[in-house]
């Protein structure tokens, strides 16, 4: 019998590599996703269904019918603009969201539901980080006070639904991802996003904000996938807790370097330091996600710029 999947945020970054790839074993899943504002993309596997997330009523309807897994990658998300400006952007409606959402799929017996976190819970470091690193004694990390309490705020909440006894879940604290679906618009994107944008669409020179030697752990989307299809597999406790990482740092400078070497275009490189940019630092130790669920990193950072440059050409360039 198929299985049917629900993911909610479909039309997002994570939300359509995560539904593509169910929806690709059309023997094995039933495929619903979510989406609010954004236009549907168009898979024959793939049911498109619109709601408002904030509205309990909305999150009600979705899970009628019956949800085996549900994969909860709906968020309100932005770029660096945004983290300087409104700080209190990523912190309201997501807290919402993740609580309706959670309480729903509880009344609704859903089987097992995935939670997306993030690096931004760990303090700065160039030492790969475990799970249990995490000392919330220590509070969070400044830039990130909002955002970092909202995703441990939402990680308890998993934990404390999974110890109701009805439903399995999981948290995934995954690095910087990128690769096909991304956010490619300036305003909003993530730095991978808007460095990828810069490039692809520069004439002889593109301008990183800030000093560019902020780094991150950036990882192929398509693992963090992997990741996923492996926890459904092969996770037995109600709860469980993974890092998902490269476990390797890149400055945004050697990133925009990387990418304009795969683009094979001649422009030069420039700082703006009257920019603001973040001074952080996080790479994840998967230790635990290679011992109990044979996980690990398959695309390296050359070859998923490669993939992504390509991507982009085919997908954004030509539009």
């Amino acid at each position: 019998m198929k299985k049917k999947v629900l993911v909610l945020g479909a039309t997002g970054f994570i939300g359509q590599n995560m539904a593509v790839a169910f929806a690709n074993k059309p023997d094995e899943y039933e495929v619903v996703g979510t989406f609010l504002s954004n236009e549907p993309w168009q898979h024959p596997n793939v049911k498109f269904v619109q709601a408002d997330l904030l509205i309990p009523e909305e999150v009600d309807r979705v899970m009628e019918g019956g949800t085996d897994i549900l994969i909860q990658t709906a968020a309100t998300t932005s770029g660096a603009k945004d983290t300087f400006n409104k700080p209190y952007y990523h912190v309201t409606d997501n807290a919402v969201i993740n609580s309706l959402v959670l309480r729903a799929a509880y009344h609704h017996f859903v089987k097992h539901f995935v939670f997306f976190s993030c690096t931004n819970v760990y303090y700065p470091t160039d030492v790969p980080q475990k799970e249990e690193d995490l000392d919330l004694n220590r509070g969070m990390y400044d830039r990130y006070l909002g955002v970092g309490w909202t995703k441990i705020y939402i990680e308890k909440m998993c934990e404390f639904f999974a110890g109701l006894g009805r439903t399995k879940h999981t948290v995934i604290r995954h690095a910087n991802m990128y690769g096909p679906h991304d956010r490619y618009d300036l305003e909003r994107s993530h730095v991978f996003g808007a460095s990828m944008t810069k490039v692809m669409t520069a004439k002889d020179k593109v301008v990183i904000w800030g000093h560019g030697n902020e780094k991150r752990d950036m990882l192929y989307i398509s693992d963090v996938v992997s990741s996923v299809e492996l926890v459904l597999e092969k996770q037995n406790n109600a709860y469980e807790l993974y890092n998902i990482g490269s476990g390797e740092l890149y400055s945004v400078n050697e990133m925009v370097r990387k990418i304009v070497e795969h683009s094979g275009k001649q422009i030069a490189i420039e700082n703006d330091l009257t920019k603001p940019s973040l001074d952080f630092r996080v790479c994840l130790d998967s230790t635990k996600a290679e011992k109990e669920l044979g996980w690990r990193k398959k695309v390296s950072f050359d070859d998923g710029i490669r993939k992504t440059v390509e991507w982009y050409r085919k997908n954004i360039l030509k539009k």
